[in-house]
């Protein structure tokens, strides 16, 4: 009896080392550098759902399609005539299983970032245009969304035709008509990387006069890119980027997966980086190994938030970086939908009426938000 009581005693102690260890509910011991203490308001998640109601005359489909008839999540966010505009990704019913339906970026506005109104049709999409072998059936997914000090707003995207994922771009001037650029990398070293896996894309802009916008560093706009390693990218016209190569001649790979943390599968880039007074703030979503490298204080497959930092001078040089995360699934419906393992996805990030707003994708069916 003694023997059993102190097992039971032993595993009582070692769950509660576990969950203080893990911190999952904990704000504290985090870096100055870092952001944190982001609360989900009660009452207003998720924010953004289906409705099976808006109707498009898809003219890759030739018909009418209830076009977020599935689920709608991944979301950038953006500011603009004082309101917050969220565009995210949505799926129709055209077929089962993550990445087989079509896509399509929707737009929703709202004044307190809290209450959205959302436009009937999407905003960018798959169609008869340039694009069309990139995109057909695949469509347009997980966007990332900033603004250049003179208003043009520069979306990075990924192209899915269910054969290839490409990091692609598009710009415009008031957030639904969208001219499509093609592949981002379509061509640096003469087409080297236009063909390979790319997508997930982060521009590098800083807070000035209360609105996130884009910024330069020695001349250049900087980007980091990549899922299953961080990358970074610079460019001129912010169309046509160009990756940073090793001294081997292949990609420099920043930041890499680590083995026993919440990214032990993936670092997945989140919304646009920031430049801050410490450097360059990344958030990103690290994906937790489903074997024996993961990390065991979270279920595994599950995607957890986190945040890396970077030199201001030399973006290339990884600074510092959180062990945990500062955000993790914890709602029903962010363990539910398409991605029952778990998922907060960021993607969004603004400064609005004092405060930081950040959306973010919920088990890859719901948009969620966050508010610091």
């Amino acid at each position: 009896m003694k023997n059993m009581r102190f097992i039971a005693i032993s595993a009582m102690a070692a769950a509660l080392f576990a969950a203080v260890s893990c911190g999952e509910s904990q704000d504290s011991g985090f870096p100055d550098w870092a952001m944190t203490g982001f609360i989900r308001p009660e009452g207003v998640n998720p924010v953004i759902s289906p409705d099976s109601s808006k109707l498009f005359d898809c003219p890759m489909r030739g018909e009418a399609v209830a076009w977020e008839e599935s689920d709608t999540f991944n979301p950038a966010a953006v500011t603009k005539d004082g309101k917050i505009v969220v565009l995210y990704r949505a799926e129709d019913n055209s077929a089962t299983g993550i990445g087989q339906r079509t896509s399509r970026i929707g737009y929703a506005e709202s004044e307190d970032g809290l209450h959205f109104t959302k436009m009937d049709a999407p905003v960018l999409y798959p169609g008869n245009d340039s694009q069309q072998e990139l995109e057909v059936p695949g469509g347009c997914e997980d966007p990332r969304v900033a603004v250049t000090e003179n208003g043009t707003y520069v979306m990075l995207y990924t192209q899915w035709n269910r054969k290839q994922a490409r990091l692609a771009v598009a710009t415009s001037e008031d957030l639904v008509h969208w001219e499509k650029h093609g592949p981002a990398f379509a061509k640096a070293y003469g087409g080297r990387f236009k063909d390979d896996f790319s997508k997930s894309a982060s521009i590098v802009t800083a807070l000035k006069d209360g609105k996130l916008t884009i910024a330069t560093i020695d001349g250049k706009y900087w980007m980091y890119w990549g899922e299953k390693f961080v990358n970074v990218a610079t460019s001129t016209d912010l169309v046509n980027w160009e990756p940073v190569l090793g001294e081997d001649g292949e990609l420099l790979k920043v930041m890499m997966p680590r083995a026993g943390k919440f990214d032990s599968e993936l670092t997945e880039c989140g919304p646009p980086a920031i430049l801050t007074d410490d450097g360059i703030l990344l958030m990103y979503n690290g994906k937790n190994s489903t074997g024996a490298d993961r990390d065991t204080c979270y279920t595994a497959g599950t995607y957890c938030a986190g945040q890396a930092l970077f030199d201001a001078e030399n973006p290339a040089v990884l600074k510092d970086r959180l062990d945990r995360p500062f955000f993790v699934p914890q709602a029903d419906f962010e363990k539910s939908g398409q991605y029952p393992a778990g998922t907060v996805f960021i993607e969004g990030l603004v400064f609005h009426g004092g405060r930081w707003f950040l959306y973010y994708g919920c088990a890859d069916s719901r948009v969620g938000v966050a508010v610091l």
